[in-house]
């Protein structure tokens, strides 16, 4: 491991409370990853006012990077910005594998990890227990994710309780879409922290009480984005709701298939380097990326950054 950081006992406050980028992996034109370029957009991120990044996600298209890369990609992140600051997502087809990369991260000196479901296939509800209990053992904090629209596996309110209750998992990526579940997430487990999972429903889980917010849209717009988070949680619809207004139609982006590429293509846009995606993933159509482009130059004309 290259860099220091905090042990992550020493956090004032748990690393997925506040405003976490799910960063998206800049690309050189050949497809190999640009690590230098990565860094130096971690830190950016943090510079700009989030609290912390989550490596490895969908966003990260970790599904089609080599273990080698992934491995580089926490470690870049941790001597980038901290460990303290970094909640790389651990997901794969199997228990073996989703542990084998939770305990890269704890060795790479990571805060704690994002786990879906088992993805593979139709997860039941044993098997998920089973699954959150042996990437547990690796005694690192987990944060659950639940996208029932990608994996086919929903974690509902009752599953999400039960798997607290076990000490299994510390939060919830909440990516249903499903505004209302937030009330009764906090009724059967008032101590799960529920994060918001999606940019377009941040101003309904952000009143409801969530305690953080995985967002993919601070990769091109971080400042207005953490200005959004804040005095959503706070309860200043004054200045929260105009500025959802003005940011919505870029934030649906981040629920649609094409959220990989409209992302980068806005971080093009303001001067970042997102770059192009691997396959199977493929450019945007011209009438999305027109869209895109669009909303980006028009929340950019706004003064927003």
């Amino acid at each position: 491991m290259t860099g220091t950081s905090p042990h992550p006992d020493s956090r004032s406050h748990p690393v997925w409370r506040g405003v976490l980028v799910a960063t998206a992996l800049p690309l050189h034109d050949d497809l190999s990853v640009d690590f230098d370029g990565f860094a130096d957009h971690c830190r950016w991120l943090v510079e700009n006012g989030c609290d912390g990044v989550v490596p490895n996600g969908s966003l990260g298209e970790y599904q089609v990077l080599t273990d080698e890369e992934r491995a580089r990609v926490v470690e870049t992140a941790v001597a980038a910005i901290g460990g303290d600051k970094v909640m790389p997502g651990v997901s794969a087809y199997g228990s073996a594998e989703a542990t084998r990369w939770a305990r890269q991260a704890k060795e790479a000196g990571c805060a704690a990890v994002m786990l879906l479901p088992p993805n593979s296939y139709r997860a039941d509800e044993r098997s998920v227990r089973a699954h959150y209990a042996a990437v547990a053992e690796v005694g690192i904090d987990i944060v659950a994710y639940n996208n029932p629209h990608d994996t086919k596996v929903d974690l509902t309110p009752e599953l999400l309780a039960e798997l607290h209750a076990a000490g299994l998992i510390k939060g919830v990526k909440e990516f249903s879409g499903d505004p209302r579940r937030i009330y009764q997430i906090q009724e059967l487990a008032p101590e799960l922290d529920v994060l918001i999972g999606a940019d377009d429903v941040l101003l309904e889980l952000a009143v409801a009480g969530a305690k953080g917010w995985i967002s993919g849209y601070p990769n091109a717009l971080p400042k207005s984005t953490v200005e959004l988070y804040h005095a959503a949680v706070k309860g200043d619809l004054a200045t929260a709701v105009p500025l959802y207004r003005q940011l919505h139609a870029l934030h649906r982006w981040d629920s649609k298939v094409e959220f990989v590429q409209a992302i980068k293509l806005s971080m093009d846009i303001v001067g970042r380097r997102g770059g192009p995606v691997r396959p199977p993933r493929v450019p945007l159509l011209p009438e999305q990326e027109k869209a895109v482009r669009e909303a980006t130059e028009k929340v950019v004309a706004l003064g927003l950054s």
